[in-house]
């Protein structure tokens, strides 16, 4: 992909930041290129679960984005991504603050990636880690 149509697509992800299921989670685009993708998300009661901790499928939700989002913009114009395995751990309960995810490849093939996408709290320490594998779609 050409740096130019790379810039483009890059600009087409950052725009629709605020929108669709990560705009609903309040999910804000930090870095987006096609070997790294960080998000950031504040914590506040519409994340929470009953016990006022953020719900595991927040974090599921983030590293399948993350990692789609990444997946994507790798993969260019040549084809379409979906996620056909999430499997993410939960390390540390978090309350409040931000937290922020970053995704990167483990492993970009011809019909498939795989992404690990780490979420951290606002002390640094790891909250989450996920693994996503997506299918390229030509």
């Amino acid at each position: 992909m050409s740096d130019a149509v790379e810039n483009e697509f890059i600009q087409l992800i950052r725009g629709q930041s605020g929108a669709g299921f990560g705009g609903g989670i309040g999910m804000n685009y930090l870095e987006v290129t096609p070997d790294r993708v960080v998000v950031s998300v504040e914590v506040g009661p519409h994340l929470h679960q009953p016990y006022g901790i953020v719900h595991g499928g927040v974090y599921c939700a983030i590293a399948e984005e993350v990692a789609s989002v990444a997946g994507a913009v790798w993969l260019g114009g040549e084809g379409k991504v979906v996620g056909v395995n999430n499997s993410t751990d939960f390390l540390r309960a978090v309350t409040e603050g931000t937290l922020t995810a970053t995704g990167t490849p483990v492993h970009r093939g011809r019909s498939q990636q795989l992404w690990r996408v780490e979420i951290t709290g606002d002390d640094g320490r790891a909250a989450a880690v996920g693994q996503v594998r997506l299918a390229n779609l030509q």
